[in-house]
């Protein structure tokens, strides 16, 4: 090991680099393109991974949302057409019979699906907004942003309390800067109902920041709604097949309904575990390519560099011979060219790690925060970043092996019989 400090070893090598300048730029340039490639699509890959996770953070990722329609098929003397209604008790009988769902959460809403919003007042301002009708439950599905106050809770719905949740377009238009809504009141369809919290919309949610929430059992009482329910949201297991547990629960309310079986119009949904479990596929693919290629364009840059080697102990045959003649052992011949391939996979592995850091932290400013950008924070691991220059160094040793074992083979004699 004495001559990777050797002063000689290293002039060598710089005397051999400056012979064949263009060359080993070239090289190491490869070499460079494939670190750069490899650390620039793994952080791309990443900050696509932690894009889609803020954009699914505050979702109950495998649940699903579903909602009446209209049969497709007569059956038990019902007609074709007839209009869906779901109820409260059809929420429980899917909690009851399926093992593998978690809970499932009942709403109701004014002012979406084609229905008129609610009039919501205060003093002498007037507007319009969305009108939930939701259970505390509620926001284990669907994370709510609390800004001040809290959100409905279990004592609102057994009490039927008159009290809301608004978001920050309605404090914007509603209040003034000085004001405080937390303790006030709103006049919402004729009924007065106190603020207890107001919210921040996540960006993931249809609710959006222009939405009022109330207790799901004051929502039925001064809008007579009964039994009836808008929708649902069903949230299963973490390890549960949510497909099969849509195929489950549409089964549950088919023969509640008296629907045909084969009935595929009469219950809607929207199946976001399947969603989520389609695009964590994409990623994982993203990443297996981003390997794939990186590796390959690491081994093949690396190989580029023993390419050059050999050629360049061909080109000095001569001089290896009269250094063999003066009395160079062969490890030191094959040290040098061991270490001069190192040498250039370190400096080409460093250097497109910076310069793949340099343009992930240029494309993390330009993207990150961007409405509808799934991309944040596209890091690398530093343990990864090293591991990839020590495999490539290593690797690189071993590259370096064939041209140093054929220059350590050149005979004296022979090398200097050779113009």
């Amino acid at each position: 090991m004495k001559f990777i400090f050797d002063k000689d070893s290293w002039q060598e090598i710089f005397g051999s680099i400056k012979k064949s300048k263009l060359r080993t730029a070239i090289t190491v340039i490869g070499v460079l393109w494939g670190v750069f490639l490899f650390i620039t699509l793994l952080g791309a890959a990443k900050g696509m991974e932690n894009g889609f996770d803020r954009e699914f953070k505050n979702l109950a990722t495998n649940s699903i949302f579903l909602w009446a329609e209209r049969t497709e098929r007569p059956h038990k003397g019902f007609q074709r057409g007839r209009r869906m209604r779901l109820k409260i008790q059809d929420a429980e009988a899917i909690k009851k019979q399926i093992p593998e769902v978690q809970f499932v959460v009942p709403r109701n809403v004014q002012g979406v699906f084609g229905g008129p919003p609610a009039s919501v007042k205060r003093k002498t301002n007037t507007k319009t907004y969305k009108l939930f009708g939701d259970y505390p439950i509620l926001d284990n599905v669907n994370k709510v942003k609390i800004i001040d106050g809290r959100f409905i809770n279990v004592n609102d719905i057994n009490s039927e309390r008159k009290v809301c949740v608004i978001g920050e377009k309605i404090v914007d238009e509603l209040f003034k800067k000085d004001e405080k809504p937390v303790g006030d009141f709103l006049e919402i369809n004729g009924s007065f109902f106190q603020v207890v919290g107001t919210y921040k919309d996540t960006g993931n949610s249809f609710e959006g920041d222009d939405s009022i929430y109330i207790p799901f059992s004051t929502y039925r009482k001064i809008n007579n709604t009964g039994e009836n329910i808008g929708w649902m949201v069903i949230a299963a297991n973490k390890d549960a097949d949510i497909v099969e547990v849509e195929k489950s629960a549409k089964a549950i309310l088919k023969r509640r309904h008296s629907v045909h079986p084969d009935d595929e119009r009469a219950f809607g949904a929207f199946n976001l575990g399947e969603m989520f479990a389609k695009i964590t596929g994409f990623v994982t693919g993203i990443k297996f390519l981003t390997w794939f290629v990186g590796i390959s364009t690491l081994i093949a840059g690396v190989i580029a560099i023993g390419s050059i080697l050999l050629i360049t102990v061909k080109e000095r045959t001569k001089e290896i011979g009269i250094r063999r003649a003066v009395g160079a052992t062969p490890s030191k011949i094959r040290g040098q060219i061991v270490l001069e391939s190192v040498f250039l996979t370190l400096l080409a592995g460093i250097l497109g790690i910076i310069f793949a850091g340099f343009v992930l932290m240029i494309v993390n400013a330009t993207l990150a925060g961007g409405d509808g950008i799934p991309f944040v924070n596209p890091t690398v691991n530093v343990g990864v970043a090293l591991g990839a220059v020590a495999a490539l160094v290593t690797f690189g040793s071993l590259i370096g092996m064939i041209p140093a074992q054929r220059a350590v083979m050149i005979r004296p004699i022979e090398a200097l019989r050779e113009e």
